[in-house]
């Protein structure tokens, strides 16, 4: 069973960044699509960032020109940049594998999260 674990998570202020890592154990990453996902208090789950095994990407219009997402198959690590963050993107950050090549609504395991403030 492929296990996830989040870090880099914090408090941070209006327009600064942070980095988001995810480490897979117990399997690998490549070439299953990765996905970031975020839940802010009160609101559903959203689906923010998406890579396949291609390295192609897909972002939720939200966080586009804002966030990237990488990975690193030999680290069987991956990776979210969090750029010009903004109070609306406060929330709890989890990642995925998906249980599929491409991008697609089916996700096979899952972090347990890490949490962003941002205030100032």
């Amino acid at each position: 069973q492929l296990q996830l674990v989040e870090s880099g998570g914090g408090l941070v202020q209006p327009g600064g960044s942070l980095r988001l890592s995810c480490v897979a154990s117990g399997g690998i990453l490549s070439p299953y699509a990765v996905g970031w996902f975020r839940q802010a208090p009160g609101k559903e789950r959203e689906e923010i960032a998406c890579m396949d095994g291609d390295d192609d990407t897909r972002y939720d219009d939200s966080v586009k020109g804002r966030f990237t997402i990488s990975r690193d198959n030999p680290k069987n690590t991956m990776f979210l940049q969090m750029y010009m963050l903004k109070f609306g993107d406060t929330a709890v950050y989890s990642c995925a594998v998906g249980r599929f090549y491409y991008c697609s609504d089916h996700w096979a395991s899952w972090g347990q999260g890490t949490p962003v403030t941002v205030s100032s």
